[in-house]
């Protein structure tokens, strides 16, 4: 017969306490990122109004000014996502009868910024991605990326079995979970087996070094190389870009996609955008594809 768990009553549980019980809901693979974030966020909140306060003790107007001073500076979607997670967590709390009314309830969320210069220009990326003074590892990485337009974080979890190198394709799982293909050209299947001599397991990119730290048995290649970090490869193509970052390189692929007629399906396949809404995000014509348009149907240039 299974184990009954008693939840806590009101003025039992602790803010703490409340913040983990609600994050242990999010238990599935596909919410380890939303877990991490959120939790790092409800550590925030627990740091500021007390890990032993009780969560039904936080005033919204107190909470609301905090709130505007720790994130208002800070860019819409870090506001938004930072609001998400508290009223994600207060709706379970309200449900466990923890607290009566969300604490973030005088707060709205914001409308994100136009940013029409994400994308980079075409010789910009060509001669990125040609450096030869770039190691083959960055070189591969970044063309993988400018080819497939996938999410840095999908390409640097693939591991070696992922690839399927005759067929140029490999599985990805997407934001969200979902199993996906990514394609690419011969820009990257000229440097894929360069890259990997011969591995056949372990993650694609790796660090130049063994890990000093024991690490997970999947995140390690036969040699005891880890796997590439998001935050060592977003350094090293900033360092070399002069300061953009990897999000760019999807940014410009689908941009220039765009820009070349692409339809909207074949966008949505390579960029795994479930939605034609945020897709639109991404897909804006550039500066310099607007120079080139208004170039080409100059009358002037006619005569």
């Amino acid at each position: 017969m299974g184990t009954v768990l008693r939840l806590a009553a009101a003025g039992e549980i602790t803010l703490g306490q409340a913040a983990d019980a609600y994050l242990a809901t999010l238990r599935g693979t596909e919410q380890a990122s939303t877990r991490r974030v959120y939790g790092r966020i409800l550590r925030t909140v627990a740091g500021e109004f007390g890990d032993g306060t009780a969560p039904d003790e936080i005033g919204a107007e107190r909470f609301a000014e905090w709130f505007g001073q720790r994130w208002g500076e800070r860019a819409p979607s870090t506001w938004n996502v930072s609001l998400d997670a508290v009223r994600s967590a207060a709706a379970y709390w309200q449900r466990q009868g923890w607290v009566a009314a969300d604490p973030s309830r005088l707060l709205v969320r914001r409308r994100p910024r136009p940013d029409r210069s994400r994308a980079l220009a075409r010789a910009e990326v060509e001669q990125l991605l040609t450096r030869g003074d770039i190691p083959l590892r960055e070189r591969t990485l970044w063309r993988l990326l400018y080819e497939t337009a996938a999410r840095s974080a999908e390409v640097l979890r693939l591991d070696v079995p992922d690839l399927d190198l005759p067929n140029r394709t490999a599985r990805v799982r997407r934001k969200g979970g979902a199993i996906d293909v990514i394609v690419w050209q011969t820009g990257t299947a000229r440097l894929l087996p360069r890259l990997l001599k011969g591995r056949v397991s372990g993650p694609v990119f790796v660090t130049a070094r063994r890990a000093r730290v024991p690490l997970a048995a999947a995140d390690l290649d036969p040699a005891g190389r880890a796997r590439l970090s998001y935050q060592q490869a977003a350094a090293l193509f900033s360092a070399a870009s002069g300061g953009a970052t990897l999000h760019q390189l999807r940014h410009s692929a689908l941009t220039h996609d765009a820009e070349d007629g692409t339809s909207t399906p074949m966008l949505m396949a390579r960029s795994g955008h479930t939605s034609v809404r945020s897709l639109a995000g991404y897909a804006r014509v550039s500066a310099e594809a607007l120079q080139r348009h208004q170039a080409e149907r100059d009358p002037a240039r006619r005569r």
